[in-house]
């Protein structure tokens, strides 16, 4: 971890981390849609020494369908598997939720394979994974 960093918690997020969360995001302004954020119960947050370090949102539109969006990480703390932690607990949250299949749009086709997400016949920057029924030795 980078000097001087603590323990890292990944935790549910609370309105009262929008502001951290719209931050963060805001740092990423040609990467990150700004406008129409899903709402903060929909995000998990990755918490240093009580600063959000990384966020990612799970918003559910149907059993069907859910997209991850808004994974964004601190750039003082990219590298240390944040951003995978977050994937895995919106996946998690996502099977507890009975969703049937995960989307990710994003220009990281390569780190979203390596999270289970898999592309649309040629599309490079749509990756879907399908939630197991069961929990898995992945979570």
């Amino acid at each position: 971890m980078a000097s001087g960093v603590k323990a890292l918690t990944v935790r549910p997020a609370t309105h009262e981390d929008i502001l951290a969360i719209r931050s963060l995001i805001g740092r990423y302004p040609q990467q990150l849609v700004q406008q129409d954020l899903p709402r903060p119960a929909s995000f998990v947050v990755a918490v240093s020494a009580d600063k959000i370090v990384g966020c990612c949102a799970l918003q559910i539109y149907s059993r069907r369908l859910a997209e991850l969006r808004s994974l964004a990480i601190d750039p003082d703390f990219i590298g240390l598997g944040i951003a995978k932690t977050l994937v895995e607990r919106c996946l998690r949250r996502a099977r507890e939720r009975n969703v049937k299949q995960v989307l990710a749009v994003s220009s990281e086709a390569v780190f979203f394979e390596r999270c289970g997400f898999s592309t649309f016949f040629r599309e490079k920057t749509a990756l879907f994974y399908d939630v197991p029924a069961k929990p898995d030795d992945r979570s």
